[in-house]
């Protein structure tokens, strides 16, 4: 009767990790449905608002892009404000190139190295312009969920 009792635990025990297993892609998956119900909903935003402009009578072409002024205090780097990460900020409250940076990591489907990131963004593919991105990514780490390799 032991072995019987030994075989019940192993397979308890073999049953209990696949269990484990499956929560933990299910997590994964209700992070994934989160940031994808997150972009659809930035972008049923975004088709709903050009239908009101091009409803007014507005070019939707002829359209400016939107100039932000930073949300906190932030120093200058050139001729761009960039404000400090902080908890509960979104990508929309960085400078425009910033936000298609996020945009970039967020659409991609596992880890992103910056030499991927920069002709993504309409960069020239240049050591220097990747390394900007680099800096980038040290700058606002909380905003990426990889480790960044050498």
């Amino acid at each position: 009767m032991g072995s019987l009792f030994g075989e019940i635990e192993e397979r308890r025990a073999a049953v209990r990790a696949r269990v484990e297993e499956i929560e933990g892609e299910i997590a994964a998956l209700t992070a994934r449905l989160e940031a994808e119900r997150s972009r659809l909903e930035r972008l049923t935003v975004t088709r709903e608002t050009l239908e009101e402009l091009a409803a007014e009578g507005v070019s939707v072409d002829a359209v400016a892009p939107e100039v932000r002024e930073p949300v906190n205090e932030g120093q200058v780097v050139g001729v761009q404000t960039v404000v400090a990460w902080r908890e509960g900020m979104k990508s929309a409250d960085l400078p425009p190139v910033y936000r298609d940076i996020v945009d970039v990591i967020d659409d991609a489907p596992g880890p992103v190295q910056a030499k991927q990131i920069v002709p993504r963004i309409g960069l020239p593919v240049q050591y220097l312009s990747y390394h900007h991105t680099r800096e980038h990514q040290r700058t606002y780490p909380d905003q990426y969920n990889y480790q960044l390799g050498a």
